[in-house]
């Protein structure tokens, strides 16, 4: 009896062999679908870039209705200090406090007119009817907060060198940074540049050039 139980216990069993041929296979039914997934992930990704773009897209064809003209993208702002394109990018479709675009904007970094008034102020700083009448002049936001994927410039980089650290930007879906306070991946700033359509030089390593397509 014992010699039938032994035999048939050794029947039931996997040999090392069919255990390694096993073992290969699901390997390399691995490896066939993980580049797959990892296409499929990356399809996924520029589906929703393209998605994102056309609403920016539509955000600046609203301003462009608003204010007759499209923002500003050169390197400064009308005092001479840096404020770049994507920055006001973002404060025309969304402004500089993601609560809309004030309508004297002059797109200086300082949230000012240029002269005395400041046209971003800060909540806790004013008088609350002051700040609800500041808010009800606003244009848009003219993208949705929740899909605008806007981030302040502090919480991309350590360094914001030359930028005030409160300034926000729109920023891509692909997810390449780590938000330096949730310590989620987030992607990177959308750069922004007004063309001058009746020139036709692309001179990168000459940026003087005046017969460049972009400032």
């Amino acid at each position: 009896m014992k010699s039938h139980i032994d035999k048939a216990n050794k029947r039931a069993a996997f040999t090392i062999v069919e255990l390694l041929t096993v073992m290969s296979i699901i390997v390399i039914l691995i490896g066939l679908l993980v580049p797959a997934l990892n296409q499929v992930r990356r399809y996924a990704y520029e589906v929703k870039q393209k998605a994102q773009l056309k609403s920016i897209d539509t955000a600046v064809e609203l301003f462009n209705s608003e204010f007759d003209g499209y923002p500003d993208s050169s390197a400064l702002d009308p005092a001479g200090v840096e404020y770049c394109g994507a920055m006001k990018l973002c404060e025309a479709v969304m402004g500089q406090d993601l609560q809309g675009v004030h309508p004297d904007t002059v797109f200086r970094s300082d949230g000012t007119d240029g002269v005395n008034r400041v046209l971003y102020p800060d909540e806790s700083n004013v008088n609350p009817q002051l700040y609800r009448d500041n808010l009800s002049m606003r244009k848009g936001p003219y993208l949705p907060l929740e899909s605008a994927n806007a981030f302040a410039i502090r919480d991309i980089y350590n360094d914001p060198g030359p930028f005030l650290p409160r300034h926000f930007v729109l920023c891509d879906v692909f997810r390449r940074v780590t938000h330096r306070t949730t310590g989620k991946k987030i992607g990177m700033p959308i750069l922004y540049y007004k063309a001058n359509t009746a020139n036709t030089h692309h001179n990168v390593t000459n940026p003087e050039d005046i017969a460049n397509i972009y400032n």
